[in-house]
């Protein structure tokens, strides 16, 4: 079942019986539709013929002006007029304050408990507690309960019947609401191109600024690449010139290898003159053969 639907549910055995209720009944009527549980919307009651009626009657006026007070009018309306009006049973204050809970709803989100506890004139702030409570159960409101800052954050509210005079106003706010709500949605609407181009030229700006970051990095790299060919020793396989020192250094070189040339061929020559003669056999195999007389003749001379 739809929100709000239940509520009409349970007023429709009451709209049955006032077509055939007439002054002291339909008086009796709405005393019981107004104390019923769960009958919070009075609006179809109150247009019957035969409710209507009870206006004209003056010991049944009262009546008629109750069942006013239930469909649009709160619980401070009935402590002014409650001379005029008859007495409530306590299913009918419950009810009424409930009501009138639902009314403050629909103009503030946050109620706070000490403009709740003087509008319902309830004693504690735990009487107030329960009726919020018993409200949400009857789907008439729905919110939070906040202790710790004393108040009621509402949510929901069923819609109450409206007085008489008031849709002319009521058109008026939903015509405000419904400007206000375009100008916001054409606020939200600029933000949205704004950032969508802020987002677009931040895009470009990156783009360019990158390129120009890889192209002095390259710069740089080249530059550096420049850098240590210039300082590196030429390596084309070309002779160079040799200088007056150099030349001497290399002729000393020289000079140092045909020395130790001549210091090995006189070793070589040393190791010839230290071989002694090994023993031949019978048939002369092994002999070493005899030194010449030129080798001899050397040997003496040497020193």
């Amino acid at each position: 079942m739809e929100v709000g639907t239940q509520h009409i549910a349970k007023l429709e055995p009451f709209l049955l019986m006032s077509k055939a209720a007439k002054g002291a009944a339909a008086a009796k009527l709405v005393q019981d539709a107004t104390s019923a549980p769960g009958v919070f919307v009075f609006a179809e009651l109150l247009e019957q013929p035969n409710v209507q009626e009870l206006a004209g009657n003056e010991q049944h006026a009262p009546f008629y002006s109750l069942l006013q007070l239930f469909s649009y009018k709160t619980y401070p309306d009935y402590l002014q007029h409650k001379d005029s009006l008859p007495s409530l049973n306590e299913a009918q204050i419950t009810k009424l304050k409930q009501l009138t809970l639902v009314s403050l709803a629909q103009d503030s989100r946050i109620l706070p408990y000490s403009r709740l506890l003087s509008a319902l004139e309830m004693p504690t702030i735990r009487e107030l507690e329960d009726l919020i409570i018993d409200a949400i159960y009857l789907d008439v409101v729905r919110g939070k309960l906040d202790q710790r800052e004393q108040q009621f954050e509402v949510e929901y509210t069923m819609g109450r019947d409206l007085e008489p005079g008031k849709l002319e106003q009521l058109l008026v706010s939903l015509q405000n609401w419904a400007s206000t709500t375009s100008a916001v949605l054409a606020t939200l609407d600029d933000k949205l191109t704004e950032i969508s181009n802020r987002t677009a030229t931040a895009k470009v700006e990156k783009e360019v600024y990158e390129k120009k970051y890889q192209a002095t990095l390259k710069e740089v790299v080249d530059k550096q690449k420049e850098a240590r060919n210039t300082h590196r020793p030429p390596s084309n396989g070309l002779r160079t010139e040799v200088t007056p020192a150099g030349q001497a250094e290399l002729e000393r070189a020289r000079e140092r290898e045909r020395e130790r040339e001549r210091q090995r061929e006189r070793e070589r020559e040393n190791k010839d003159d230290m071989d002694v003669d090994e023993p031949t056999d019978v048939k002369g195999k092994g002999r070493k053969p005899p030194l010449s007389e030129s080798k001899l003749q050397r040997k003496r001379n040497r020193p």
